[in-house]
């Protein structure tokens, strides 16, 4: 039986967080902190098996890059303690394959995408044991 665990949590600043650094660690990618001059680097990064833009469906023929939507995320901010993103994390049923998780993690990415008219960066990883 599929168990559903859900969570949310903010990246701020006065925690000392960056969306650049948390979207490059979701991602397992490599990006640049433009606002601090930083590169973060987690290419190496083991398991993540899809990390997709969602546009709400009114933006849907723009092509925004993952390091210019996370920097202007950090440059449309100016407090100190500002909330620069919000994270969701869903614990997907291990017992959909790949297809079905990706299928199912998109299709609530753009509904959020959708009903609060925000771009959404969708990072999949390897179900654990």
């Amino acid at each position: 039986m599929a168990i559903f665990i859900a969570s949310t949590k903010s990246i701020s600043r006065g925690s000392g967080q960056s969306a650049v650094a948390s979207a490059s660690y979701r991602a397992g990618v490599e990006l640049e902190d433009k606002r601090y001059g930083k590169t973060y680097d987690y290419s190496k990064k083991h398991g993540v098996m899809s990390a997709d833009i969602i546009l709400p469906s009114a933006l849907a023929a723009a092509d925004i890059d993952r390091s210019e939507l996370w920097n202007k995320a950090e440059f449309s901010e100016k407090r100190k303690d500002a909330r620069v993103a919000r994270e969701w994390l869903v614990n997907l049923p291990y017992e959909l394959n790949e297809q079905e998780r990706k299928e199912l993690a998109h299709s609530f990415a753009q509904t959020l995408a959708d009903r609060y008219g925000t771009i959404a960066d969708c990072a999949i990883h390897q179900p654990t044991q």
